[in-house]
């Protein structure tokens, strides 16, 4: 795949038009022009890579995009900047009517914002939205699959679609359906796939051209979790060997295992963006809950405990415990039953609670994930 060439000025203004995109997967467009051909492996970014090179993958400047009338506008995403970095897994989580889906959308070439400017691989969305087409993958949930046709008949019209002589084509499905486990179901119409391997032809058929920028519109959605465990393994697999991920996801913990950095969209605006690790920081310390064997010795074991963080407001309804924050964590277990003991005190459990994305979604949203209930019900 050829460079991308110099990114076109920021913040040119766009006429806004309705949604009315005529494709429903972008990777079923036009081949490039030119020789027909094997584009270039996504490796070619950097076999491995994680590395912030020069040009961003996705590039977000005051982006708008309202809907409605001019009368009466309805700003789904507003005046927002984002960048993701070549190489990394970046993780996009947001409340329903956030503006998640509309951004996606607009980096998707399936909507023209209003106004700011987008750049996907270092191409515009709207001047360049081809060369756009040609440098992702997209995986969405609402993609229309036909089901009488079977898993490498669709992967043979892909390859067809993006350019690949017919050799090619059914040389380049062989090996994704044997890279996503669908070898077995390769020639069985699509209409009898269970939802994991519908969402593992999903992934292959975003795949055939090999692109260097990979969206995933939650992948794992209702899949059980041996199928979102697989799914997962072949996501960290594409972004070793070079691929950008985009992942928009409902679930707390697959953005935790996956992403490298999170970003949280709320009002249309970015309000959290950074490394699982430094968002939960910001929330708060690690909590130490401390579980005594006499109610009648909290207040001395409240004492003792003082100087080691801070403790939490007493709970009459649980006079055995206690709870300690400090950015210890597991570091701060000793030294608390040290103390406690050396003022007699018995101890009679010690947990370490550790901040969440779900403390960090609630906390600068307002809201909780709706996975984040399926999380806790299947934990």
């Amino acid at each position: 795949m050829h460079s991308p060439h110099q990114p076109p000025a920021r913040g040119h203004d766009l006429t806004p038009r309705v949604d009315n995109a005529a494709y429903s997967n972008p990777p079923s467009v036009a081949p490039p022009s030119g020789p027909s051909s094997e584009p270039a492996s996504a490796s070619a970014i950097g076999q491995g890579s994680r590395h912030r090179l020069i040009t961003p993958a996705v590039e977000v400047t005051a982006l708008i995009r309202d809907f409605g009338t001019p009368r009466a506008p309805i700003r789904a995403v507003d005046n927002l900047d984002l960048t993701v970095h070549t190489g990394e897994i970046y993780g996009f989580l947001g409340p329903n009517g956030a503006g998640k889906t509309t951004l996606v959308r607009i980096l998707t070439t399936l909507l023209r914002p209003t106004s700011g400017s987008a750049l996907v691989a270092g191409y515009d969305v709207v001047r360049e939205a081809d060369a756009v087409r040609r440098s992702i993958g997209v995986a969405l949930q609402e993609a229309a699959i036909d089901p009488l046709m079977t898993g490498r008949e669709l992967l043979h019209m892909q390859g067809a679609l993006h350019g690949l002589r017919k050799a090619k084509a059914k040389e380049r499905a062989t090996s994704l359906l044997d890279r996503v486990g669908l070898n077995d179901a390769g020639d069985r119409r699509v209409g009898g796939y269970s939802g994991g391997m519908r969402r593992r032809l999903d992934l292959a058929l975003a795949l055939v051209h090999r692109p260097t920028v990979l969206f995933l519109d939650e992948p794992t959605t209702g899949l059980d979790p041996t199928s979102r465990a697989a799914l997962w393994r072949e996501v960290r697999s594409l972004n070793d060997e070079g691929t950008t991920v985009f992942l928009t996801t409902q679930y707390l913990e697959e953005a935790e295992q996956l992403a490298d950095r999170v970003g949280i969209i709320a009002g249309g605006r970015l309000v959290a963006e950074g490394t699982p690790k430094d968002l939960k920081a910001r929330v708060g310390e690690p909590t130490l809950h401390i579980e005594l064997t006499d109610p009648h010795a909290a207040p001395r074991a409240r004492e003792a405990l003082a100087g080691l963080g801070t403790l939490e407001p007493p709970r009459p309804e649980a006079p055995t415990r206690l709870a300690l924050r400090s950015g210890a964590g597991k570091g701060a277990i000793a030294p608390a039953v040290q103390a406690l003991q050396a003022s007699g005190i018995q101890v009679e459990s010690v947990e370490v609670e550790n901040p969440s994305l779900d403390d960090v979604f609630a906390a600068v949203t307002g809201s909780t994930l709706e996975g984040a209930a399926a999380e806790s019900s299947a934990a």
